[in-house]
């Protein structure tokens, strides 16, 4: 017995019968929806080709590759704040000694239930008005690589305890101590258990670099807001905008795949 149908009892005829039903009815839904939103658009003339002749023009493109430029450069550094961080807290979290235990737990527990936007506020109300006034890269950088470092660190402590104990107890059977057992034996099958899960992270943090024009940093979003400002070309602009975001998630989500398969 496959494990869906022990959870599951098996479709009858009647009920797969409703579910081609209802299959059908939601995509002609969704249909009606994308022809009336198409409709909408052709009536109001934002699909008219000289509203997306400007995207073609090389100063335009290059606008954009700028912002998409500086989207990455924000998202690294988000990255380089966020996996050494998220390593170091995993460890504490794990650590039997509870001085380093319990603070780490807090900050995880903190940075997980709060949001980004929250923290970004803080950098640009809160800290300024205490003589703590970072760049807007850094205001923006700074507040996603923390809320990221705490969904990292359960990541890495999920992937340590994945691994089953038996690993642990024969490096300690072979003469090794509790911390070389952990550094030589289990650490390393946790990375490669969790190395698809953080490059899948990699897809929030890219979507975090969004908040980018909160505090005005020029990635995309801040980019697209000001290029609608001097063309009007809204739907466009951030049609392109979409376009692209979708294109770079869907190359990261491809690389977890890959790499999934690759340390299975």
């Amino acid at each position: 017995m496959s494990m869906q149908h022990a959870l599951f009892d098996t479709a009858g005829p009647k009920a797969r019968a409703r579910v081609r039903v209802f299959t059908a009815l939601s995509i002609v839904l969704l249909l009606a929806i994308v022809g009336l939103a198409y409709w909408q658009l052709y009536l109001s003339g934002a699909l008219a080709p000289s509203k997306w002749m400007p995207f073609t023009q090389p100063a335009i493109q290059a606008y954009f590759a700028g912002a998409l430029g500086r989207t990455a450069l924000a998202a690294l550094g988000a990255a380089v704040i966020a996996l050494p961080l998220g390593l170091v807290l995993a460890l504490g979290r794990l650590s039997p000694i509870a001085v380093l235990r319990w603070p780490a737990t807090a900050f995880i527990e903190f940075f997980r239930a709060i949001p980004v936007l929250l923290v970004i506020y803080a950098f640009m109300f809160a800290l300024p008005s205490y003589g703590i006034n970072p760049s807007e890269y850094l205001k923006l950088v700074i507040p996603v690589g923390l809320c990221a470092s705490a969904v990292i660190a359960e990541v890495f402590r999920a992937g340590v305890l994945s691994i089953p104990s038996g690993q642990n107890e024969a490096g300690l059977s072979i003469g090794l101590t509790g911390g070389q057992s952990f550094k030589l034996v289990v650490f390393p099958q946790a990375v490669r258990v969790v190395v698809p899960a953080l490059v899948a992270q990699a897809v929030i943090v890219v979507k975090d670099t969004a908040f980018g024009y909160i505090v005005s940093y020029p990635e995309l979003q801040q980019s697209a807001r000001v290029l609608v400002a001097n063309t009007r070309n809204l739907v466009q602009t951030y049609f392109v905008v979409t376009v692209i975001y979708i294109i770079i998630n869907l190359l990261i989500s491809r690389a977890a795949v890959w790499l999934d398969r690759k340390l299975a």
